[in-house]
């Protein structure tokens, strides 16, 4: 079975996400959805971005992410041949343990930061496919989660995520 994988916040899962996804299912039998920043201890500034590891920039929650990262790859039909785990990018040592080193790393560049993140991949031993992005197209996940304020976020995530983020943005706007 040949492996590929897509390193990412997923704050939240969006279309651009999934293209990714089902580009690396293209060319390999099982995908590996490895999710950075899984906890807070794992948030450390990055000298080419200035917002991954603060509290705006990952709303999320490792588990909540899972469920939204479920929804997406069931909703696209991709659900059976994925897999979803955490993956911190500040302990490399330990990323064969959630991403075998055999996976190929897709990684859809459109700043240096994920220029970084491809270097940081191969560094680690994995093989990287690097995906040229256009940044006047790279739907930012930033906007979406502004989108959570005034109420325009549904029409920018996959739709079977709707359910699970209205819950998740319902649950949050209960407990303030």
């Amino acid at each position: 079975m040949s492996l590929a994988a897509v390193t990412g916040r997923f704050q939240p899962v969006h279309a651009q996400h999934l293209d990714l996804f089902a580009l690396a299912l293209a060319e390999h039998d099982h995908l590996v959805v490895a999710v950075t920043n899984p906890d807070t201890g794992a948030r450390h500034a990055a000298a080419t971005s200035a917002h991954r590891h603060t509290d705006d920039a990952n709303p999320f929650t490792y588990f909540e992410r899972a469920r939204l990262l479920a929804a997406a790859l069931a909703g696209a039909g991709l659900a059976d041949r994925a897999t979803v785990v955490p993956f911190d990018l500040t302990r490399p040592h330990l990323w064969p343990e959630y991403v075998p080193r055999d996976a190929v790393q897709f990684v859809r560049a459109y700043s240096a930061w994920e220029t970084d993140k491809a270097g940081r991949l191969a560094d680690g031993g994995y093989g990287v496919v690097v995906v040229d992005g256009d940044p006047a197209a790279k739907l930012d996940a930033a906007t979406i989660r502004a989108g959570f304020r005034d109420g325009s976020w549904a029409s920018l995530v996959p739709p079977a995520t709707v359910p699970v983020l209205r819950d998740l943005l319902g649950r949050r706007a209960s407990r303030a």
